[in-house]
């Protein structure tokens, strides 16, 4: 079940999760809300490309640090609660939390670049300490994740290592981007990824720049469409 509403502020039926299934809505100022309920996982999550609060309950403490590091540092709104069968592993909360935190963002970003011609592509680098990571990204419509976080250690808290790696795949997939993350470098792994996930933030912010030059109908490829 998908259901997509825009406009309007009536978040009445969206406050109770579906049996089974997704639910997008989109109201007033972009502000996007996602309902996803599987027998693993039951999310709910509000969003805007607005700069605000960020409150994330994933029930697994260092995704939650990870989210707020990438919703603070590309300057956005979000709130977000995940109920998963943690009593298995953490993969199903970590895909499921990623799955519907790339359908709020693309929701929003398809809002926006309706009106305004986006930059589209990204670069940035980011330093955490020891470590230093390069993201790259293109809001291309055409989903693909290279990600190098090159860990060692099994777990950061409760969060599996590779976990990481599928969280910014999935989120790539959901968001349609082209996400590439290099960790150059770092001795120690939360640097490592932390540093990963401040990148990848700026380098969307920096995709989702309004270019104020070009006209709304430039999509920004040669193809004519993206």
């Amino acid at each position: 079940m998908i259901n997509n509403k825009v406009g309007g502020d009536n978040w009445s039926a969206a406050g109770s999760m579906p049996q089974f299934g997704l639910s997008v809505r989109c109201g007033q100022d972009a502000v996007v809300q996602v309902s996803r309920r599987t027998r693993e996982t039951a999310i709910q999550a509000t969003f805007s490309l607005a700069p605000g609060e960020c409150s994330c309950r994933s029930g697994i403490g260092f995704l939650d640090h990870m989210i707020q590091q990438l919703v603070f540092h590309a300057r956005w709104s979000l709130q977000l609660e995940c109920s998963g069968d943690l009593q298995v592993d953490d993969h199903h909360s970590v895909e499921d939390t990623a799955l519907v935190l790339g359908m709020a963002i693309h929701e929003a970003v398809k809002q926006l670049s309706s009106s305004s011609r986006i930059e589209r592509f990204g670069l940035a680098m980011a330093p955490m300490d020891d470590a230093l990571t390069r993201a790259v990204v293109d809001f291309s419509g055409r989903p693909w994740a290279c990600v190098a976080l090159g860990t060692r250690r099994e777990m950061l808290g409760e969060l599996s290592c590779e976990n990481i790696t599928h969280f910014f795949n999935s989120l790539a997939l959901a968001m349609k981007i082209n996400l590439h993350i290099d960790v150059l470098r770092g001795e120690n792994d939360h640097h490592r990824v932390e540093s990963a996930f401040k990148a990848c933030a700026l380098a969307i912010r920096q995709a989702l720049m309004v270019n104020e030059t070009d006209q709304p109908a430039n999509c920004g490829s040669t193809k004519g469409v993206l």
